[in-house]
């Protein structure tokens, strides 16, 4: 063999040797399941997009503190905890939801009515209105589509309850109470703290 067919040869196994060796690295950090798997067996569970720090399955910060409440349809009640102006220009709202009902609640009819918004259940219709203002505030989206509140709230059983928030920009800064609504709930006055 002369030395050209040679090099030729050890260059294509390298390749290959490189193409395979990636293909292993790719499986094994890849997107498996982990044993994760939702109730229909081929989904990933919902998740929430919750402000850093904060786990689903926990209560919402301040829990013990009630600045407002929503009770709506089927026993649902919405406790607010805390509206926060943050020095980023947002302001967040916290709150828990609660099923005192009979039935499953899934927040499909909170959602806001964007056709191109990811999550199917979730806060994302929730808005802060400044009523001397007249202004209407909208929940924040990332730059994926996707709302800065909770998602994935579906399944929520009778008696059981879940921490929610949703991001907005913030109204100007003499601008202190603010009505959070939520479609299918009545509002709520709240006061915003800084």
């Amino acid at each position: 063999m002369s030395i050209r067919r040679t090099t030729k040869a050890a260059r294509g196994a390298v390749a290959m040797a490189s193409a395979v060796g990636l293909a292993l690295v790719v499986a094994g950090c890849g997107g498996g399941d982990g044993g994760t798997k939702g109730t229909d067996g081929d989904k990933p569970p919902a998740r929430s997009t919750a402000p850093k720090g904060s786990d689903p399955g926990s209560p919402a910060a301040d829990s013990d503190k009630v600045i407002g409440e929503m009770k709506g349809p089927d026993g649902v009640v919405v406790t607010l905890h805390s509206v926060v102006r943050d020095s980023g220009g947002f302001v967040t709202v916290n709150g828990t939801v609660s099923n005192h009902g009979n039935r499953a609640f899934n927040a499909i009819d909170w959602r806001s009515n964007e056709t191109e918004l990811r999550s199917r259940s979730s806060i994302s219709g929730a808005t802060l209105v400044d009523k001397a203002g007249k202004k209407r505030y909208l929940v924040l989206r990332d730059t994926s589509g996707e709302c800065l509140c909770t998602t994935g709230l579906s399944g929520l059983m009778p008696g059981g309850s879940r921490p929610i928030f949703a991001q907005f920009p913030a109204p100007p800064a003499k601008v202190t109470q603010v009505d959070f609504q939520l479609p299918t709930m009545p509002p709520a006055s709240v006061q915003i703290t800084d």
